[in-house]
């Protein structure tokens, strides 16, 4: 028996390996939300414990072109490219416009900022652009953010560029051209990540084709680990691999280095634990929570940033001491994975229902 037969099995039954990617993929959204909280708190990256938390963004392409890979490489053929596109749509879009939403309201009612007043005659334009996924970075308060009402908005472009072109382009490509696709991909990414001071990038005006390059690389090494069987069979369990995420995500930063270490991360460490994810196993007790955080994460990356807006906001003109702080940020995040919850069971997956079953009508 191969090595490929071997694996053969966890490949054909993907709800094994999936649930444990699903919970990596809660642990990554999660560790986004405290990030985005505790760089306006500890804004000194070589002092904050979760700098790293960036990167996530780069897990989530790996994740993304794993799955897209094993989902649709045999069946995108007679399913036809309009139809992937209006799956992809439907599963993603929703929340694009939540988020837009939430955008606009918390920058209308933010009790600690009068920004709003400036931008009010341009606010239908930011709010049809974030729905859009047309960038507009125009707000030099928000760091010339390519989506100023929700920030995170900056990767679901990049993901809807990459979903396309695997659509029209990727899913036909030979082995050998996949390979080398994913090789200029790492060549751009090291230039990127020599470019500027680390690969927290993509998401501004100064930098943004450094989005693409975030996106090409780990979507297409995703793709390749699934096409490839770069699977690795072990027992460590989502508890194994999730300790293994927290670690690349809350690993020391030090400005000097800063770089380097995000190469690691995102053109090595991040794969593997996409193969050691797929080829391990969930122990049942486990199996509800994972999916339950899979589930959850999508809509948590979606509608938590336009509140941490606000509490940067909060945090320049009150300047609450650390006392306060120490219970309002996990307060806060607690606070928004509820939110996320009550928007995917009353909106999210209601939208989605009723626009999945009007499709296939």
């Amino acid at each position: 028996m191969t090595s490929t037969d071997r694996l053969a099995p966890a490949i054909k039954s993907p709800t094994p390996h999936f649930a444990v990617l699903d919970g990596l993929r809660g642990i990554a959204a999660l560790s986004v939300v405290v990030y985005h909280f505790m760089e306006i708190v500890v804004p000194d990256y070589d002092q904050l414990f979760i700098a790293h938390a960036y990167l996530a963004v780069d897990f989530f392409f790996c994740l993304s072109g794993f799955v897209m890979a094993c989902a649709y490489d045999k069946r995108l053929a007679s399913l036809g490219i309009l139809a992937f596109l209006r799956r992809r749509l439907i599963r993603l879009h929703p929340l694009v416009v939540v988020g837009s939403v939430l955008g606009l309201l918390t920058f209308w009612l933010d009790p600690f900022s009068s920004v709003f007043t400036t931008y009010a005659s341009r606010a239908w334009q930011l709010f049809l652009a974030s729905c859009l996924l047309i960038p507009l970075p125009v707000m030099p308060e928000r760091t010339f953010n390519l989506f100023p009402l929700n920030a995170p908005t900056w990767s679901l472009f990049w993901e809807y560029v990459a979903n396309v072109v695997y659509a029209v382009v990727l899913v036909r490509l030979r082995p050998s051209m996949l390979r080398l696709l994913t090789l200029l991909a790492a060549g751009w990414l090291v230039y990127e990540a020599t470019q500027n001071p680390n690969l927290s990038i993509g998401w501004d005006a100064n930098t943004f084709w450094g989005g693409g390059a975030r996106v090409s690389y780990s979507f297409l090494i995703g793709m390749l680990l699934y096409r490839s069987r770069w699977i690795i069979p072990n027992r460590l369990g989502v508890l194994g691999v999730g300790l293994l995420l927290l670690v690349g995500l809350l690993f020391p930063y030090r400005k000097e280095v800063a770089g380097l270490t995000d190469m690691v991360l995102v053109l090595g460490y991040f794969p593997l634990l996409v193969a050691l994810g797929a080829g391990t196993q969930v122990a049942p007790r486990l199996a509800r929570t994972c999916r339950w955080f899979g589930e959850l994460s999508y809509p948590l990356y979606m509608v938590h940033y336009p509140f941490v807006w606000v509490f940067l906001s909060y945090m320049t003109t009150q300047k609450p001491p650390m006392s306060t702080l120490a219970w309002l940020v996990p307060g806060a995040t607690l606070a928004l994975v509820a939110v996320a919850y009550l928007i995917l069971m009353t909106v999210d997956a209601p939208v989605r229902r009723f626009l999945s079953r009007r499709s296939a009508t």
